[in-house]
């Protein structure tokens, strides 16, 4: 939680703040989880179905698509991960507050088994990625009128 004012990293403020994840590092003597971990814990990712695809969304504004790496692991386990880079202080800057986070964020989905793993297409827009990944098509049972004797 921030307190008046916070003594421990590069984060200032005057309000306690019930939302931020500054509640992970509150407590600088037992806490373990850092920065980076706010980071992970920042990249947020829709996943919808169609017909056609299953299409992932990740939010990841200020980053360049050289800065992102999509795979596929493990056979069916899509892995979407990246960095960013922390911005670099000059020694005269004066940090009022710092809520944008940095660092590594990695996030893994187990697809179905219904997924062409080798047509996985990814793009990046407007700090949007896009992951599509292409359903197999379901097979319709073929059907077969028997015509009726007698």
């Amino acid at each position: 939680m921030s307190l008046i004012p916070s003594f421990f990293g590069n984060r200032r403020t005057n309000v306690i703040d019930p939302f931020s994840l500054d509640l992970w590092s509150a407590d600088p003597f037992t806490s373990t989880i850092s920065n980076e971990t706010a980071a992970f814990a920042n990249a947020k990712i829709d996943w919808k179905e169609t017909p056609e695809a299953h299409i992932f969304k990740a939010d990841l504004p200020g980053l360049k698509k050289e800065e992102v790496k999509v795979e596929v692991e493990e056979g069916r386990v899509l892995k979407i991960s990246g960095e960013r880079s922390k911005e670099a202080e000059e020694k005269n800057d004066k940090w009022h507050r710092v809520e944008r986070s940095s660092g590594k964020f990695l996030r893994r989905f187990r697809l179905p088994e219904n997924v062409k793993v080798d047509e996985v297409n990814a793009n990046m827009e407007n700090g949007v990625l896009t992951v599509t990944v292409p359903k197999v098509e379901e097979k319709k049972p073929e059907v077969k009128t028997i015509e009726i004797s007698g």
